[in-house]
């Protein structure tokens, strides 16, 4: 899917990975560029409560999961987490 083209108004906005992201990159053995290659490769974004987004993609042919919330004050996609569903 092409969500630069039809995704939301916040999808090409800068990223800000979080302290408990940047964690969990270490203890899941990913890189920030991986986790970009995983956002470019989103096959779909589901509404989650408190104003964040599920971006469901795929890792190592597994299916990852990546949290995000969009601040739309300061114009940037804050990356919360990111876990490979199984």
């Amino acid at each position: 899917m092409d969500f630069e083209s039809l995704g939301p108004d916040w999808w090409n906005w800068d990223l800000e990975i979080t302290p408990h992201l940047l964690k969990r990159m270490i203890d899941r053995q990913f890189s920030e560029l991986d986790l970009r290659v995983m956002l470019a490769d989103a096959r779909e974004i589901k509404p989650e409560p408190e104003g964040r987004y599920r971006i469901v993609t795929r890792r190592d042919s597994r299916i990852w999961n990546v949290i995000v919330e969009p601040d739309f004050t300061d114009q940037v996609v804050l990356v919360i987490t990111a876990y490979p569903r199984d």
